[in-house]
């Protein structure tokens, strides 16, 4: 009975078993992403390795067919999960530590292929003709294509996408009404999730079939996805002062999800009935936050419009009429400019103005909004006018002569900023930006110019808080030359005990 045992592992089963246990070994020790394929494909060669010791049991009770049976099932199933771990080792071991990438269907293909052809040798071996087999199979193939020609073509689809890589996983794609990112490439279909967290399943065959956008295409060197920004404004003004102040807006501010290159662009799209109809283009770095990120530019644009006395057009089909009377203006105008006497009543600059001067000036004050991320000024530009933070809070930076950016102090509301440029014509000292959303008073040279004319005293008291002003700019300079001669002092030194060492062989 012993001998009839001892017969059954006397083909390729030890060579099979062997095998299959070191390459299960090397997967467990080196693969990292595949562990759960691992198992199972280890679960089944028990299985099997089960069945061959079945097959020995028959055998040891003298039933010859059986076992011969049994075993040959069992061989065929233990070549089955070697070929398995084979196709893992090479596609997943092999293949990425020689810097070679393939697509996952392309380990499919190979380990079916493999399976076949175990199957068609162990067939072979048990007496099988191959050649009867290969006529029928060739019938019952064509009746399955007929019946299967949908999945078929899915099935092929998934093939031709993988293997020219048409689509990618984490490519975002946009079908008819349909974007979203790619997150699986299977045999028979491609999902894609949604903004909205919708996963959707989409055959291959109608990829294949009709045309898809694969957004920023990386491999091609695309920035992003440019996206377009539609506002109108009136044909009062100018075009080319609406596209180079929108353009310097968005470009100069610090928007998230927005690329600085290529730079935003506006163009005048066209003429419509009562506007001139603009387009700002930009350049998205991520899809996911397409919206949100849409949002905050048209909030720059808005602002922008804004502070330049530039309205948003309507239609001219739309009438709008507002009944108003003397009253009524008075009203809104008093609430407006008691808002600006209580901007400026904070503002230690003008605390030496008399009530009417205040009243005066506070008349002359022009609204200018920024949005999060807006440059409000930058350092070194020419600017005869001062703001004053009404509403939101702003950033002051200090930018040194070799680059980068310093945060010299935070301006909440009630804060002012540009008085050296006002009252001296000096250039900017620092750069400001809107750390939100913020609305400020500007005051400008000729609204503030009657008022000193005819009290020149004002200069003298003024001229301590812009000395003081002056003192702390200078401060930070001084800081960053010491901290810059230390610096360099260090890096000589460094060098100097270099040359030392090499000179003298130290180590």
């Amino acid at each position: 009975m012993s001998e009839l045992v001892l017969d059954l592992w006397r083909d390729v089963t030890p060579y099979v078993v062997g095998l299959s246990l070191l390459l299960s070994a090397a997967l467990y020790r080196f693969l990292a992403g595949g562990r759960t394929t691992l198992k199972h494909s280890l679960l089944f060669f028990a299985c099997w390795l089960g069945l061959d010791a079945v097959a020995a049991a028959f055998a040891w009770q003298g039933q010859v067919k059986v076992a011969a049976g049994l075993h040959q099932a069992a061989l065929l199933g233990l070549g089955l999960v070697l070929i398995r771990l084979a196709g893992l080792a090479a596609f997943r071991l092999l293949l990425p530590a020689l810097k070679v990438q393939t697509p996952r269907i392309l380990e499919d293909i190979v380990v079916i292929a493999g399976y076949v052809l175990w199957a068609m040798i162990r067939l072979s071996a048990a007496g099988v003709e191959l050649s009867s087999l290969v006529a029928t199979s060739a019938v019952i193939t064509a009746v399955l294509a007929f019946a299967m020609q949908d999945t078929l073509g899915n099935i092929l689809g998934g093939l031709a996408l993988q293997l020219d890589n048409s689509l990618e996983i984490g490519d975002w794609v946009k079908l008819d009404d349909l974007s979203g990112r790619v997150v699986e490439i299977q045999w028979r279909y491609t999902a894609i999730l949604t903004r909205n967290g919708e996963k959707v399943v989409v055959p291959n065959s109608q990829l294949m079939k009709g045309k898809f956008s694969v957004i920023g295409d990386r491999d091609l060197g695309v920035a992003g996805w440019r996206r377009w920004i539609w506002f109108n404004v009136d044909y009062s003004v100018n075009p080319s002062l609406v596209v180079g102040a929108v353009e310097r807006a968005v470009a100069e501010a610090e928007i998230a999800n927005v690329a600085h290159e290529p730079r935003p662009s506006c163009v005048a799209m066209e003429f419509t009935p009562g506007a001139v109809r603009y387009a700002l283009r930009y350049w998205l770095l991520d899809p996911q936050d397409d919206d949100p990120t849409d949002s905050a530019v048209r909030a720059h644009v808005l602002a922008t419009l804004q502070r330049n006395g530039w309205r948003i057009a309507l239609p001219d089909q739309i009438v709008h009429l507002v009944q108003e009377g003397d009253a009524h203006r008075e009203a809104v105008w008093q609430r407006e400019l008691n808002r600006r006497l209580q901007a400026l009543s904070g503002i230690e600059l003008f605390a030496s103005l008399d009530e009417n001067e205040r009243q005066k000036m506070a008349g002359r004050l022009v609204y200018a909004p920024f949005a999060k991320g807006g440059v409000i000024t930058r350092q070194g530009a020419v600017a005869h006018w001062l703001y004053i933070v009404a509403g939101g809070e702003a950033d002051v930076f200090w930018e040194p002569p070799d680059g980068g950016r310093r945060l010299l102090t935070h301006l909440p509301q009630g804060s002012v900023f540009g008085e050296m440029g006002l009252m001296t014509g000096a250039p900017r000292a620092a750069t400001v930006v809107a750390a939100t959303d913020i609305e400020c008073y500007r005051l400008d040279k000729a609204g503030f110019e009657d008022i000193i004319r005819a009290r020149p005293e004002l200069a003298d008291s003024m001229s301590h808080i812009l000395s003081e002003r002056l003192h702390q700019i200078e401060a930070l300079q001084n800081a960053y030359q010491r901290e810059r001669s230390d610096s360099e002092r260090a890096e000589h030194r460094a060098a100097i005990v270099r040359r030392i060492r090499d000179f003298f062989g130290l180590r």
